[in-house]
């Protein structure tokens, strides 16, 4: 079932208004920098190396459509809001993208953009990035919606040691989480709890996941 407008009205404001959001995505630009300089520094140098990365929420900022969309019974969970916002939208970059990948491509790293994004917009999505001056802006580099994201992955493996991977939904790192039960990503989570804020940096989005329509456990009063 749908969620009520209210929820979705608190997660998208949070996405939008919020300065914690913009500390966190900050947050994480300045983790996956930390990170990318040293896995560069022990390996002598980019050559070889990939680092991969989600599209939405995690480089580009989304939540304007996210307003649109919530006002508007179903719109939210339409195919057609998204494939058109994706074709006309005016997204703008998280604070820190910018930065990160410029430094990644100044330091010969291969970037991979890895999304869900509809295939039919390919294009147009070239065309976004490349508008808001991200490098490496490639047909060969921008990997959409068709084959699992772990097969697009593998892909990438075949001719790049990947050190940094950053998204915002677990299924962004590991097949594993792809239609996983909450319980099991709770446990998923765990399992691999050496690998976040590693080479897997995790971006907040509080507007999408399986874990929107959990049921909430209320403290018991005694």
């Amino acid at each position: 079932m749908p969620l009520p407008p209210h929820d979705h009205a608190i997660a998208v404001r949070y996405q939008q208004a919020s300065a914690e959001i913009r500390a966190l995505q900050r947050q994480c630009y300045t983790l996956a920098t930390l990170r990318l300089r040293d896995a560069v520094a022990k390996a002598g140098g980019g050559q070889g190396l990939a680092v991969l990365s989600d599209i939405d929420e995690t480089i580009l900022d989304n939540s304007a459509v996210m307003a649109l969309a919530m006002h508007q019974d179903g719109m939210f969970e339409s195919a057609e809001t998204w494939k058109l916002w994706e074709r006309e939208g005016n997204p703008h970059l998280l604070p820190g993208a910018a930065e990160f990948f410029a430094l990644a491509n100044e330091l010969g790293v291969t970037i991979f953009y890895v999304s869900d994004r509809f295939q039919e917009n390919k294009l147009a999505t070239i065309a976004t990035l490349s508008q808001l001056g991200l490098p490496q802006v490639h047909a060969g580099h921008v990997l959409l919606f068709g084959p699992p994201k772990a097969e697009r992955r593998a892909a990438v493996e075949r001719n790049h040691r990947i050190i940094l991977q950053l998204g915002d939904t677990l299924h962004d790192f590991h097949e594993a989480f792809a239609g996983a039960e909450l319980v099991d990503q709770h446990r998923l989570t765990d399992d691999h709890s050496d690998r976040f804020g590693q080479d897997w940096i995790v971006f907040p989005n509080a507007a999408h996941g399986t874990w929107m329509k959990a049921e909430l456990k209320p403290w018991q009063r005694p």
